[in-house]
C-alpha cells in the first residue's frame, strides 16, 4: 500500500512514499523555476550568456533579464534556456537596476565561471577560435609529451626485469 504525505520544506514540497517500510524522502530535481534563478540562454543572439529570471509567466516562458552580461530584458521560452545550480534575492518584477545590483552583490558571473561548467564552456569556446596551425602546434606537442612518458616507461620497465 503507497501513502503520500506532502510535507513543505523550504520553498518546496518533498514527496515521502512508503514501500513496505522503506522511505524515499529526496527530491530528484534541484533546480527550480523560479525569481533570481541564473539562466544560461541555450539558443538566439543571446546563445552562451547569463540572465536572471525576472518573473515567471506562464507554465512555457518567464522575463529574463540580464544586465551585467548585455542579455536585454525579455520574454523566452523555457526550452530556450537552461537552469544553473545559482539564485540571487530578487522581488518578482524588479528593475533592470536592481537586477544588476543584486547580480554584481552575489558575484554569480565569477561563480560561474569558476565552476566545472564555466571553465567547460572556455574551453570550448577557445577551441573553436583557435586556428590551424594552433591545432598542430598542440599535435607536436602531445607527440613529445608521450614520447617522452614512453622513454621513461621502458627504462623503468627494464630496470624492474
Amino acid at each position: 500500500l503507497e501513502v503520500i504525505q506532502l510535507v513543505r520544506e523550504t520553498r518546496r514540497f518533498c514527496i515521502w512514499r512508503i514501500f513496505g517500510g522503506k522511505y524515499c524522502d529526496k527530491m530528484g530535481f534541484k533546480r527550480f523555476v523560479e525569481v533570481g534563478r541564473v539562466v544560461l540562454v541555450n539558443y538566439g543572439p543571446d546563445y552562451g550568456k547569463l540572465a536572471v529570471i525576472a518573473d515567471v509567466m506562464d507554465q512555457n516562458k518567464c522575463l529574463i533579464d540580464g544586465p551585467t552580461t548585455g542579455v536585454s530584458r525579455q520574454l523566452i521560452s523555457y526550452k530556450r534556456i537552461v537552469l544553473t545550480d545559482f539564485t540571487v534575492e530578487l522581488k518578482r518584477g524588479d528593475a533592470t537596476d536592481a537586477v544588476k545590483s543584486a547580480v554584481e552583490a552575489a558575484g554569480v558571473v565569477e561563480k560561474f565561471a569558476a565552476s566545472g561548467w564555466g571553465k567547460k564552456l572556455e574551453k570550448r569556446e577557445k577551441r573553436g577560435k583557435a586556428s590551424d596551425f594552433d591545432r598542430f602546434k598542440l599535435m607536436v606537442a602531445r607527440k613529445q609529451k608521450s614520447r617522452l612518458i614512453n622513454k621513461e616507461f621502458k627504462k623503468l620497465k627494464k630496470t624492474a626485469a
